[in-house]
């Protein structure tokens, strides 16, 4: 082994066979848990040191901040590691605090100052703030470097004033969160307004695309993106500049992407021009000194309703790779040694997936013991589900000394869930944290400050002026802010410009123009600043000068003291992002701060109890884990139950929720449950009915059932009508049978009892679909 590749040696044979790839194509299947994050970091790391790649030469695709900072921290610890070795002989971590810092900064001087890693987002932002003005869409729309990136709130209210006010539109036939949700899929499958028509052209469909074009002016006249935009914009750029695609495509030679699995369409359009240099990646063979490596699994794809496509992954060896049989291939390489959970967690996860036809196969293998049984409990109800998870979490964190509050997650399908378990947590003092809710940018103290930061930098974002022009109150009323609006409009011309222009304003705002000409004055003061000033000290001058920070504390409320708080959080943000990033502009912290996630905040401290949906639980993972709801209907949803496709989604989901377990995984459901104000009856998941019933503990001999029964309150009329006799005898799993639409089959599950059967069967190609065989005609064979 040479000195240059001993730090390999810590990899495991599949780790290692990946790290070592070096040019050409690569799809690593990485099971959960089996390191994926160390193959990735090691990959960059070997690119350096073994090929001597130049670090600017190296593009690196996350899914979230967070990933990203960990993904940077670990790289440089790995390089200011073999430093310390080279230069003192010893670890790292033993050396003198001044020495591990001055051994780090050359780490970030030499090599990670100049990788390009972060999410699709953040990287195409940093693109654009380069080469936007060099773009104009289809319409001559154009934009300028100091753009803003408007949040889904400002993306919201923009569509509903199109909606409502400027088209006059029905809201309840064109409500505008849905129409909000049509472009936004419009754009993540790179369509123009004029596509969407095409595609849709009755009447909602043409009333959604003008909606559509009049969002993207208001956005040019803005000089604003969405968070779609951000993406489809450099792949619109990228076709349509030959010169602006070639510099890029030779600037990132070595490309890697976490979480394959979760990119749509317009994300991997963006990864084909940058790798290949075209839209098309088929045939593509000049990978001399080049490499597209991507790392994901299929069985942990759970966002297709953010339009992420996980058929992407599995045509990966068709577009890219050798096209050969997983035994033969050489661009696919699949991690399966689990790290993480002990082997009863990951026995039941195996057992689970299978039932999925839509993935690669891939089974995960444990290194640790086989650990305690999985329990699966059975309540009365939601609340003595939660009781009996929180009595479980007390009883834990008493008993074992290594355990604290930060060690539990408590995973369900949907937020309402919450509810009852957040009322036993306060009933017995256990501090708790609700992840995916009201994120820190989202709150109205932090939205003011930043709509002041946006509209220093960029005043052609009217949203922002408008938010902020008489906040805190200024004395400038609705009346002379319509006036200004309505004038802008009319002549065509930015809000700012009417601002700026004193004659204007005194004609216009009357006895409020002192007031109007102060604000203009204050943001030009800063503006003036903006390339001489690090963003705190703006930020300061902002929060003094504006009277935010002096109205929050005359109010002498709770509530302001809380808004106080949050504004001085704000600040510390601003001094932490400038110790941790060369770029200290106010341009370059706004744009971070657009880009964050509520997942890139989530508290590491191990002080709170986690509550969370399924979907934000990805990429995390605790000691101690409590699934619950796993109710048909609630966990699989009742719109899978139905839909093969959406079905498999659900199991994946759960495949997800059970691999974030370390030691301990607990399972409930209840026996009836209040929806929709009434108690309802619940049947147990079909999910439970897949798992293995020898490692599962449970409280009552039938809390794990060996048929799934829909209760008659949650059945169809069709179901419960008057049919023939057909006894749950007659059929039986395994059994073969011939549908006229589906062709041939065989049988996986049978549902209810008696006169009233479903079958689950499998169709080659189509996967499962849920039928009645007394409706739906199917003929059994030999």
């Amino acid at each position: 082994m040479t000195q240059t590749t001993e730090f390999l040696s810590h990899l495991n044979p599949s780790q290692r066979q990946a790290v070592e790839h070096y040019c050409g194509p690569l799809l690593v299947i990485a099971g959960a848990g089996s390191g994926k994050t160390r193959a990735l970091t090691y990959r960059i790391a070997n690119l350096v040191l073994t090929h001597r790649v130049d670090p600017e030469n190296i593009l690196a695709v996350t899914f979230t901040n967070k990933a990203a900072k960990e993904m940077k921290e670990r790289i440089e610890k790995l390089f200011a590691d073999r430093q310390a070795q080279t230069q003192y002989g010893k670890p790292l971590e033993l050396l003198a605090s001044h020495e591990q810092t001055r051994l780090k900064s050359h780490v970030y001087r030499t090599i990670t100052k100049d990788l390009w890693i972060g999410t699709f987002h953040s990287l195409c932002s940093r693109i654009l703030r380069f080469d936007i003005e060099k773009f104009q869409d289809e319409h001559g729309r154009k934009w300028t470097r100091n753009f803003s990136i408007f949040d889904e709130s400002d993306a919201q209210s923009l569509i509903k004033d199109i909606v409502t006010n400027r088209l006059n539109l029905d809201d309840k036939k064109f409500d505008p969160r849905s129409v909000r949700y049509a472009i936004s899929n419009a754009k993540n499958q790179g369509l123009s307004p004029q596509d969407m028509e095409r595609e849709q052209p009755n009447y909602r469909g043409r009333v959604i695309s003008n909606v559509y074009s009049m969002y993207q002016d208001a956005l040019a006249t803005n000089n604003a993106l969405d968070f779609d935009d951000l993406i489809l914009v450099p792949v619109q750029l990228l076709r349509q500049n030959e010169q602006v695609r070639a510099y890029w495509h030779q600037r990132f030679r070595h490309i890697l992407v976490d979480e394959y699995q979760d990119t749509n369409r317009t994300q991997y359009d963006l990864l084909c021009l940058l790798a290949t240099n075209r839209d098309s990646s088929r045939n593509f063979e000049d990978w001399q000194y080049r490499s597209i490596f991507v790392v994901g699994d299929a069985d942990q794809s759970i966002y297709s309703f953010r339009m992420a496509d996980f058929t992407i992954l599995m045509n990966f060896q068709q577009d890219f790779g050798d096209r050969l049989p997983d035994d033969d291939t050489r661009t696919m390489v699949k991690l399966e040694e689990n790290y993480r959970s002990t082997e009863n967690i990951l026995q039941l996860a195996n057992q689970l997936i299978e039932n999925n036809t839509e993935r690669i196969d891939k089974v995960l293998k444990p290194t640790r013991s086989s650990g305690e049984a999985i329990v699966c409990h059975r309540a009365d109800d939601e609340i003595a589900e939660a009781e009996f998870v929180v009595g479980q979490i007390r009883r834990m964190e008493s008993q074992f000394p290594e355990l604290h509050w930060g060690n539990f997650a408590i995973l369900y399908r949907t937020n309402a869930q919450s509810r009852a378990f957040e009322e036993s947590l306060v009933r017995l003092g256990i501090p708790y944290q609700i992840v995916g809710g009201l994120r820190f940018y989202d709150r109205k103290e932090i939205k003011d400050v930043l709509g002041y930061l946006r509209a220093i930098v960029n005043p052609a974002d009217t949203v922002s002026l408008l938010r902020v022009i008489n906040t805190p109150r200024r004395g400038i009323g609705k009346a002379t802010i319509d006036a200004l609006v309505k004038a802008s409009q009319e002549l065509g011309q930015p809000l700012w410009e009417i601002l700026c222009d004193v004659t204007s304003v005194k004609t216009l705002a009357g006895r409020s123009a002192k007031s109007v000409l102060a604000f203009v004055d204050l943001i030009q003061r800063y503006r003036d600043q903006l390339d001489m000033v690090p963003a705190n000290e703006i930020v300061q001058g902002v929060l003094d000068d504006s009277g935010y920070v002096r109205d929050l504390k005359s109010q002498g409320t709770d509530e302001a003291d809380n808004r106080l708080q949050n504004v001085q959080e704000l600040y510390n943000g601003v001094l932490q992002f400038q110790e941790e990033n060369e770029d200290t502009s106010l341009v370059a912290f706004l744009a971070n701060a657009s880009l964050a996630s509520d997942l890139d905040n989530l508290e590491t401290a191990q002080t709170k109890v986690s509550l969370m949906t399924l979907h934000s639980s990805k990429g995390l993972e605790f000691p101690v884990v409590f699934l619950v709801g796993l109710e048909q209907g609630l966990f699989p949803n009742h719109r899978s139950v139905d839909d093969a496709a959406a079905l498999e989604e659900e199991r994946r989901l759960c495949y997800v929720g059970i691999t974030r377990a370390q030691e301990r995984l607990f399972i409930s459901y209840a026996r009836e449950r209040r929806l929709y104000g009434s108690r309802e009856p619940a049947s147990p998941s079909l999910f439970l009915t897949e798992l293995p019933r020898d490692l599962l503990e449970t409280n009552t001999v039938t809390a794990i059932p060996t048929r799934w029964t829909t209760p008659i309150a949650q059945r169809r009329p069709s179901e419960i009508s008057s049919l023939p006799n057909t006894h749950e005898n007659d059929w039986s799993v395994g059994d073969r049978v011939v549908h006229k639409a589906y062709g041939a089959g065989q049988v996986t599950h049978i549902f209810g009892a008696g006169n009233k059967i479903c079958l689950a069967v499998k169709f080659p190609g189509l996967g499962q679909k849920i039928i009645d065989p007394k409706i739906t005609p199917v003929q059994r064979t030999e």
